[in-house]
């Protein structure tokens, strides 16, 4: 085993005389006893000090940190945070059948959830039928089967629309799902002005990362717009768009990569609103965001206050907003998948109990936390508890939530969203210099570099230069077998029996002159969220929808990166 080198600190000429005993100190000891690593570093490399002092960070209060509900809301989006209200705690749920989910959902809310986060299956996620050929074996496995608007009402049967929030991840499709929910609102007799929640519906992170689209990035572009512009007319409570920097850290992103490629989509969909011609106070204060957190704590606390305040300059510089609310970054944010393990499930536990700590303590307004399962399988109900009730300890027994910001002034916190703000910066002019986010995706640009830090940190823990425990280091032999949930076979085929019953029993005319409708839409310039609702209650399939956008607009080939 090799020693560490020497670290050595260097003496600033303006250090005090105790800050320079300390150095001196530090230089005697670690040459007595060698420092446990050749390089400390954050998980996306930015260099961490011995010790953080008032001459590393420099910061005018009242210009980077302000007040919590006060541009440029580094301490948080609403003046009183958590003292006036927690934020949500939605837990994933969505698997197998309409009817399952739905159990699931009362089940959640019935312990303490106080908002709904619905997953949907692979051929929902890619805008297929649940009989289509490229759907089989993957019917209601990674989450819930929706095909019509009868799903739909079998989703939410019970569930008043009205009381409760309801996410939808979904993004290529989801100007679909979205037409099936206010379809529903619709037929129920509840106002769409009192519907709300959030559809994930950010085309640009699915060409970046998750790769689930339905058309080309520019049309695609075009259909988000339109729902933004849809949903401010006519849907006032719903977030139209979820920018997501999820997808984009799971793909291998660092924190700063995610910070820039978010924002930078943020940015590219408030242009293309403002050039459909939409004031940018009607629309903004509706977009959210979606942030991972991720094992560096200090680091993740650093990346949400250093987003927020980068969100509000860019969009003061850039859209000059008269209503504050328009330069809020308001986030959701989930525990790292990819930080989980299936060696050693039950060390999950823990790690997603400190990225939960560090959400709350950088000042998130809705939280997921990951099931120590998910490696596996979906989460088993107990399973899922264990997570929701993490949050419910955080908030109800760690104190945490009693003060606003609690880190503001830790020179290395304050020092770290310092760089981590201006990484992200630089990144975003490299964007602008290639004309926008849009021919940023069709150069390639965010995919390579998403690619090579993915690679760079895949090599670091092969290398064992970062530690996984149970993976890499305090490795166990034996197995551990935990409790997963396991879908039926049988569950495709009721999905799909009920599909056919659903096509036998409706207006073929009907389905034909709505699909007509769409069609017709998307070759010209209006709006398609009036007639995909129109098709909805007849009950047109997604896939019969999302075929008529494909042959409009095309199909999508993405390009390889290496």
């Amino acid at each position: 085993m090799t020693e560490n080198p020497r670290i050595t600190t260097s003496i600033a000429d303006d250090a005090s005389d105790a800050e320079r005993a300390w150095e001196e100190a530090y230089e005697a000891a670690q040459a007595r006893v060698p420092l446990r690593k050749r390089a400390f570093t954050t998980l996306s490399d930015v260099e961490v000090p011995a010790l953080a002092t008032p001459r590393n960070v420099s910061f005018d209060y009242e210009r980077d940190l302000g007040y919590p509900g006060q541009f440029p809301f580094t301490r948080g989006v609403q003046p009183t945070m958590y003292r006036g209200r927690l934020w949500t705690m939605r837990m994933f749920a969505g698997f197998g059948t309409p009817k399952q989910t739905n159990e699931r959902f009362r089940y959640l809310l019935a312990q303490g959830q106080t908002g709904l986060s619905t997953a949907f299956d692979f051929p929902t996620l890619m805008g297929y039928d649940s009989d289509s050929p490229l759907s089989l074996g993957e019917v209601g496995r990674v989450g819930v089967a929706v095909d019509t608007l009868r799903d739909m009402e079998i989703l939410f049967d019970g569930i008043p629309l009205d009381e409760v929030t309801t996410s939808m991840t979904i993004n290529g499709p989801a100007a679909v799902l979205l037409g099936f929910y206010v379809a529903l609102a619709d037929i129920r007799g509840i106002p769409r002005k009192k519907i709300g929640g959030t559809v994930q519906n950010d085309c640009l992170k699915e060409f970046i990362a998750q790769h689930a689209w339905v058309v080309p990035p520019r049309p695609a572009m075009r259909i988000v717009t339109d729902t933004i512009e849809f949903c401010t007319a006519e849907v006032p409570k719903w977030n139209s768009v979820s920018i997501s920097g999820y997808h984009i850290r799971e793909a291998g992103s660092t924190a700063a990569q995610e910070i820039a490629f978010t924002l930078a989509d943020g940015l590219e969909y408030v242009k293309w609103a403002v050039d459909r011609g939409l004031d940018v106070d009607s629309f903004a204060p509706r977009l959210s965001f979606f942030f991972d957190v991720h094992n560096d704590f200090f680091e993740e606390i650093a990346k949400f206050r250093a987003a927020r305040r980068l969100w509000a300059r860019l969009m003061k510089e850039r859209f000059d907003p008269k209503d504050p609310r328009s330069m809020m970054l308001r986030t959701h944010a989930q525990t790292a998948g990819v930080s989980l393990t299936a060696q050693q499930p039950y060390n999950n536990v823990a790690r997603v109990a400190l990225q939960a700590l560090a959400a709350v303590l950088g000042g998130t307004q809705s939280l997921h936390t990951n099931s120590l399962d998910e490696t596996y399988a979906l989460p088993t109900t107990e399973a899922v508890t264990v997570a929701l009730r993490t949050q419910q300890i955080i908030a109800e027994e760690s104190g945490v939530a009693n003060t606003i910001d609690p880190l503001a002034g830790s020179y290395f916190v304050e020092d770290l969203t310092n760089r981590l703000e201006a990484e992200a910066r630089e990144i975003i002019e490299r964007i602008d210099g290639m004309g926008g986010m849009v021919e940023a995706v069709e150069r390639g640009y965010p995919q390579r570099e998403i690619a090579a830090s993915a690679y760079r940190l895949q090599q670091q823990m092969e290398s064992g230069e970062k530690i996984v425990v149970g993976v890499n280091r305090y490795v166990q032999d034996d197995d551990t077998n935990i409790p997963t949930l396991r879908i039926d076979d049988e569950i495709e085929k009721q999905q799909v029996a009920s599909l056919k019953k659903v096509k036998a029993e409706r207006d073929a005319d009907a389905v034909r002159r709505a699909l007509s409708a769409i069609a017709d839409v998307a070759r010209g310039t209006g709006n398609l969220m009036p007639p995909i609702i129109d098709a909805a209650k007849v009950y047109c399939t997604e896939q019969e929808i999302c075929d008529v956008l494909r042959e409009v607009f095309g199909r999508h080939r993405d390009r390889p990166e290496f």
